[in-house]
């Protein structure tokens, strides 16, 4: 939006401020003034859409959390979902229902700052030159990690163990996932340096029954019920109070 175009925002009777909507900003961060501003006045406009309903209906209560579940507990009917339902998304999801991959993973970490381009080189032309002997002679592996490597793993000769999937920063196990069992053929570039990876040992996810996932199913398709149920609401509420000055969408 820009400076000096403000057009008011009315929610029924009620005009929400400029200040008021300036104020909401922070928690709205976005690249762009307008998108971040639009957020902003739709999410005073939805707190006053219920404030107001709120009190048509006499609804009180100690706090506004409180008093907006004492109103949607009355106006809004959510089902819960049926174990007829529940069934048909774990069958049509069955990827989404398995043990985590692990992978056992070893490596010999070459220290270089981000920013330390000299130092980067280095430790660029030393990681090839230790692949080369990891190459040639893959029982070094425990040996070179001691000698080398700046990782606290280096004492148990690289073992990282078993990790799965958020154990490690997000370009090592973008990187490292990828790698079939056995000495990783290039050096892995991550912010702390170059990490020589052996992959010890890949176990693969097992599927999981239904039993074991049909609360979080459940749980799953409610919240997603409930999504949909309070966006139809407060568009009808919006249109029976009446919101002018802003699209207001959900």
């Amino acid at each position: 939006m820009e400076v000096g175009t403000y057009t008011p925002v009315r929610v029924g009777a009620q005009v929400l401020t400029e200040e008021a909507i300036a104020e909401e900003l922070q928690y709205h961060p976005a690249a762009q003034l307008d998108e971040a501003w639009q957020a902003a006045a739709t999410s005073l406009v939805v707190k006053t859409l219920l404030e107001q309903r709120a009190a048509q209906l006499g609804i009180e209560a100690a706090s506004e959390e409180e008093r907006t579940a004492l109103l949607l507990e009355r106006d809004m009917q959510v089902p819960d979902p049926t174990e007829a339902q529940c069934l048909h998304y774990f069958q049509s999801n069955r990827q989404r229902f398995q043990t985590p991959v692990l992978l056992a993973v070893s490596h010999i970490l070459l220290p270089a700052a981000p920013d330390d381009v000299q130092q980067r080189d280095q430790q660029r032309i030393l990681a090839t030159q230790l692949l080369r002997q990891l190459q040639a002679d893959a029982d070094s592996f425990t040996a070179l990690a001691q000698q080398y490597s700046a990782c606290p793993s280096s004492g148990q000769g690289g073992s990282l163990g078993q990790l799965s999937k958020g154990q490690t920063v997000e370009e090592f196990e973008r990187q490292v996932w990828r790698l079939p069992v056995g000495l990783a053929e290039q050096p892995v570039e991550t912010r702390f340096g170059f990490h020589l990876v052996h992959v010890d040992q890949r176990v693969e996810g097992e599927p999981l029954e239904y039993e074991h996932v049909a609360t979080r199913i459940r749980q799953y398709l409610h919240e997603q019920v409930t999504r949909r149920a309070l966006s139809q609401y407060l568009q009808v509420l919006g249109a029976e109070i009446g919101v002018e000055g802003i699209a207001f969408s959900l």
